[in-house]
């Protein structure tokens, strides 16, 4: 069982146009709406292939029991934890012709004792997991530590941790200890302040991550150690929508680490299928899975010794 953390949920909504136009009326063609927030579509990647999961959920208002209705009406496993505030939406804008445009509210203000609940929630759940994830961004105000616990307490449990955080929060992943960090290219040099990847990849080694894998979008993706760097391009020709493809990559990566991959190189050639196989579905959270298996003969590995 994977245990998901998803810190601010989100009620995503997307938006089919014919073309996305500033400071014009514009008609919506199809309306999706599902629960999100980064954790919630690694999870529900993970349950496409038949891996079980139970999501960890802070949240809030109207919207928030909403997002807990859809979890349960898609079949997935969840602790709803109530917070304060309103559960945030998201909106993204689709067309065919341009990169997609993505609104994210913030999400509620959450007061630190509002936490404690979704401490209590994950450690309940680590004595059955074999992996903890934990995704997307934090509730704006919120201090970049409460993922301390979640990850030092998988840890003392010989729990796989996967933190794909961004900001202070990838920071704090690392100091405690997580098995492995991945943010993508801008988050890694936005929280270390290194512009050079692997510069900020070893960073984030010495504050404690046991491996860093970073997304480069177009550029693949890449683990980095204190010994080597393991690089896997993007599948190319693949093109549609990649609001997600972040997300379908962690999914891979825990995938792959969970069930028979004996090193890197295995997990990230995993990860860069799913990322490939999500620009193929017009939502977040979804992978086109006959595209997966094609893809993973699609992807070689290099590597360098650092």
């Amino acid at each position: 069982m994977i245990v998901v953390v998803t810190p601010n949920p989100a009620v995503d909504v997307t938006y089919r146009v014919d073309e996305q136009r500033i400071g014009t009326t514009q008609r919506v063609r199809s309306v999706d709406r599902l629960p999100g927030g980064k954790g919630l579509n690694v999870a529900r990647v993970l349950a496409g292939e038949g891996v079980e999961t139970h999501s960890v959920l802070p949240l809030g208002g109207a919207s928030g029991s909403w997002v807990a209705d859809a979890v349960a009406a898609l079949g997935l496993a969840a602790t709803a934890v109530p917070v304060p505030g309103e559960t945030r939406t998201t909106v993204t804008v689709v067309d065919d012709h341009a990169h997609p445009t993505m609104f994210g509210e913030p999400g509620p203000s959450v007061p630190p004792a509002a936490w404690l609940p979704v401490d209590e929630a994950v450690r309940a759940l680590l004595p059955t997991a074999e992996a903890l994830v934990v995704s997307g961004s934090l509730p704006v105000g919120t201090a970049a530590d409460v993922v301390t616990p979640w990850i030092t307490d998988a840890v003392a449990a010989g729990v796989l941790v996967v933190a794909d955080c961004s900001g202070p929060a990838l920071l704090a992943a690392a100091d405690a200890g997580a098995t492995l960090c991945k943010p993508n290219r801008e988050e890694l040099a936005e929280a270390t302040g290194c512009a050079d990847e692997r510069d900020g990849a070893l960073a984030l080694l010495d504050r404690g991550a046991g491996t860093v894998v970073v997304s480069r979008g177009a550029d693949g993706i890449a683990a980095h150690t204190r010994s080597e760097v393991v690089e896997v391009g993007a599948v190319p020709g693949v093109t549609g929508n990649p609001t997600g493809a972040g997300d379908a990559a962690t999914a891979g990566l825990v995938l792959a680490l969970t069930r028979d991959a004996t090193d890197v190189t295995t997990a990230l050639r995993t990860a860069a299928a799913f990322g490939a196989a999500a620009v193929l579905r017009p939502v977040a959270g979804e992978v086109d899975r006959a595209a997966v298996h094609r893809f993973l003969t699609d992807t070689e590995p290099t590597r360098s010794t650092a």
